[in-house]
């Protein structure tokens, strides 16, 4: 009797050791499905979040965040014309929740963005009769204005987007109000004073069509130009807005090194894979850009064709294949959105299009590449 009660509490006590071990063996194959966990120690995986996702009104949006992504970033309210619509009168509402968010679920957070033409309120350049501020005055309000929201956030927010977009495709100075009042001390004065309000962050330029031959070379000479004036800049951020056929990967990659040689971080900021038709060649990224809907520029309301799907795979597999190349220099790579649905692509340059950027579809569900993706990275481990 004793010899067969020892045998059942035997079996009981295998079973349940199969069992715990079957446990164990499906969260690490669950684990190994999530792209955060795929680069791991190679760099951050990081996605935009728009207001549903702040207010926590898009849970199931949410639910993906926390299983693939470990790095966030605001799309817009952290912007100078949301954040401060009249001069002294803060609204941080929306960017206290966004940092809530942030600390609640661990992730890295990243500011976004400091100095930027577009998006800027009115008042920052002008008087009380309409005509531009003097350079001091522009100064001043720079200076109060990154002070008050990045000393907001100290300790907290662990890098920022201090200058957005200051220069051309061709290499030369956007001509913006900023740069028209102040010239190109505008830049060393942002990351200056983001530095004083909060000496332990990380400073980033981030910009569009960075693969651009012009472009890359302008702004490498702006960043010998900042770090010969000793002023601290710890990346670049190259948007990744690419479409099926821009920018070429080679050039790309030219970029990342050419920027990874300065000594800095090279960051994929807002990256999206548009499959849609360009109105005209080369738009880069500039929000102020419109064109009039046309039917022949909105091809997959119902859904992608099968050659297009492969294009789009294709693509996503290559840039994926350059940035594990590179890991060493890129410290983080970014989704300008969770799920197509959150994508500014279908509003933009045409309003009202359908447009399958990311790497989830409108339901949530991982695209076929991701498990691609999943698998290219883990197979440098």
């Amino acid at each position: 009797m004793k010899t067969t009660h020892l045998r059942k509490i035997g079996l009981v006590l295998s079973v349940i050791l199969l069992a715990s071990f079957s446990i164990q063996n499906h969260i690490k194959n669950d684990d190994e499905l999530f792209l955060q966990s795929a680069f791991e120690g190679k760099f951050l995986f990081g996605a935009a979040l728009n207001n549903d996702h702040i207010n926590r009104k898009d849970v199931r949006g949410l639910d993906v965040l926390n299983k693939h992504f470990n790095s966030i970033v605001a799309e817009n309210i952290m912007k100078s014309g949301m954040i401060q619509p009249t001069e002294g009168n803060f609204n941080f509402t929306m960017a206290d929740k966004f940092v809530e968010l942030g600390q609640e679920g661990n992730y890295h957070m990243v500011g976004h963005t400091l100095v930027w033409h577009s998006q800027a309120p009115r008042w920052f350049f002008t008087d009380s009769e309409g005509k531009d501020v003097s350079p001091e005055v522009l100064t001043q309000r720079m200076r109060d204005h990154i002070h008050t929201v990045v000393g907001r956030y100290k300790g907290k927010i662990k890098g920022w987007d201090v200058v957005n977009e200051t220069i051309l495709d061709d290499g030369s100075w956007r001509n913006s109000k900023f740069y028209q009042i102040l010239g190109e001390d505008f830049v060393k004065l942002a990351f200056q004073f983001a530095h004083e309000a909060d000496p332990e962050a990380e400073l980033y330029y981030n910009d569009y069509s960075m693969a651009n031959p012009g472009k890359r070379e302008g702004v490498v000479r702006m960043v010998k130009n900042l770090q010969e004036q000793g002023v601290r800049i710890d990346g670049v951020g190259m948007q990744g807005h690419i479409g099926l056929d821009y920018p070429t990967v080679d050039e790309f990659e030219k970029s990342i090194v050419a920027f990874s040689n300065l000594g800095i971080t090279v960051m994929i900021t807002e990256l999206d894979l548009s499959v849609l038709p360009s109105p005209r060649r080369d738009m880069g990224a500039d929000v102020a850009t419109n064109v009039e809907y046309q039917q022949r520029l909105n091809p997959y309301t119902e859904g992608l064709p099968d050659d297009i799907q492969k294009k789009f795979d294709q693509r996503y597999r290559d840039f994926f294949g350059l940035f594990l190349k590179h890991h060493d220099k890129i410290s983080r790579v970014t989704l300008w959105g969770i799920q197509d649905g959150d994508s500014w692509k279908n509003g933009w340059p045409v309003r009202g299009r359908t447009d399958y950027p990311l790497l989830f579809n409108r339901d949530y569900t991982p695209k076929n590449i991701v498990s691609e993706i999943i698998a290219m990275a883990r197979a440098q481990h």
